[in-house]
């Protein structure tokens, strides 16, 4: 299965570049977002109103920054740019569930509030799917289910019924940015859990245990992880459920890259049964906080869908949070996927087997100074072969030069003058999952091109 990008496609933030050419709605010109993000001091607003200091303390979106980049590429057809940036989806949902989102728009019967938790038939149908994919033993009721607007908004209401101001969350590094901007939005203090290379950037839960302090309220985990691909196995994820449960913590696992593990289910911690590594008296629902997204799985990230999967007991203070973030998820999408999701499941494993299959491709066809560090689901974590460099420089000028976009580790972690922390800043996150194969073979041609384009002093 090929993902070649549908040429109606723009992604959100190739609508925020758009934007550039109009008066800015907003009380900071673009310029001054793309200067935070390089670590330079934003420019004063002209407003005479001051900004919530929660926001000015927050990172912002970092991928503008690399489309930015691309603008000065002199694109040629025989010599198109290149996007291995953003975790899109590089086709279009099957025309069945777009008849049905249409279907269903069209209908007024959508038009109207739906409770905070969602359609009751699609959180039904949710219950079926995951027991497809964690087994039949899997004990997940509707009543367990939310609906939200997005998986990061579902994120976001998490965050905000779990933890407050001034309290910490346990994030691994490299982090998904939008966890680390909403939980520094939110006042909540991210403690970064260091992964590494030479451990596949696996996070460590001895290391994880030193961090747990009064102020901790949640641990935070993403796998298959964004940006690194790095998928955990069952045993490592029971062993931090094991540690936030000793602990009386929340365990709050995104797995919206769930789908694209084709090796047997991510692992058991929502089994009926006796879970390996967690005492006689485990219960998911004391510990465990699932979310998910249905932007991956089922192409369709314009529509914002994701979920909630945890304890009804904390379903009073998460509705509160959803009231006041989203009232409701939007319902067209809830309606026209419930029917649907058993015939989609070939979709979703047609997916997951051409993503697989191109990341076979990217290491076969990566030149050979280019090391992986990790790999899996949506993303290659990848280490550039140039000498006391930061990738930021390096990517940078893969846009510019190359006609490659892809994006540097510091994007994903701590910065320090625009630069990511040490051994980090020679780490590139590229996205295999919307470009088709030939261009993984052409963007891997042009990485070889760029070592001796460049420059710079490589690596031996």
């Amino acid at each position: 299965m090929q993902f070649p990008r549908p040429a109606a496609f723009r992604s959100k933030f190739q609508l925020v570049l758009s934007c550039k050419s109009r008066p800015s709605s907003s009380p900071t010109h673009l310029a001054s977002v793309l200067q935070a993000r390089l670590g330079q001091p934003r420019k004063m607003s002209t407003v005479s109103f001051r900004l919530s200091k929660s926001i000015e303390s927050t990172s912002l979106p970092p991928i503008p920054q690399a489309y930015e980049w691309s603008e000065a590429y002199k694109a040629t057809p025989g010599r198109p740019l290149l996007d291995m940036s953003q975790g899109v989806p590089g086709i279009p949902p099957p025309q069945s569930l777009l008849d049905a989102l249409a279907a269903a728009s069209s209908d007024p019967g959508s038009c109207g509030y739906v409770p905070n938790a969602g359609e009751p038939s699609l959180r039904d149908a949710v219950v079926q799917e995951m027991k497809v994919a964690y087994g039949p033993d899997t004990d997940v009721t509707r009543n367990d289910v939310s609906i939200t607007a997005g998986c990061n908004l579902a994120f976001s209401a998490v965050a905000m019924t779990v933890a407050g101001r001034g309290d910490e969350v346990v994030l691994p590094v490299p982090w998904y940015f939008n966890h680390e901007m909403t939980l520094t939005m939110l006042g909540i203090k991210p403690v970064w859990l260091r992964t590494f290379p030479e451990d596949g950037f696996q996070p460590s839960v001895s290391e994880c245990a030193k961090l747990i302090t009064p102020a901790t309220r949640a641990i935070v985990l993403v796998t298959p992880n964004n940006p690194t691909g790095a998928i955990y196995e069952p045993g490592l994820i029971h062993s931090f459920a094991a540690l936030a449960y000793e602990n009386k913590l929340p365990l709050i696992i995104d797995e919206t890259y769930r789908d694209f593990i084709v090796g047997g289910p991510p692992h058991h911690l929502f089994s009926s049964g006796h879970v390996p590594q967690l005492p006689q008296s485990w219960n998911w629902r004391q510990t465990l906080i699932h979310l998910f997204s249905f932007s991956k799985s089922y192409c369709i990230p314009g529509h914002r869908l994701g979920l909630v999967v945890s304890s009804p007991s904390i379903s009073p203070a998460l509705n509160t949070a959803l009231d006041n973030t989203q009232i409701c998820a939007p319902r067209p999408a809830q309606r026209a996927l419930a029917p649907l999701l058993p015939s989609l499941r070939p979709f979703v494993r047609g997916c997951a087997l051409a993503v697989q299959a191109r990341h076979i491709l990217f290491k076969d066809s990566l030149p050979k100074r280019w090391h992986i560090g990790s790999q899996g689901a949506y993303y290659a974590f990848v280490r550039h072969p140039f000498k006391g460099l930061d990738a930021s420089d390096v990517c940078k000028r893969l846009a510019q030069e190359i006609g490659v976009i892809c994006l540097p580790a510091g994007f994903f972690g701590p910065r320090q003058g625009g630069k990511a922390e040490g051994e980090m800043g020679r780490w590139i996150r590229f996205s295999v999952a919307n470009v088709d194969d030939e261009k993984v073979k052409k963007v891997c041609e042009r990485l070889g091109e760029c070592e001796t384009a460049f420059g710079w002093e490589l690596d031996e």
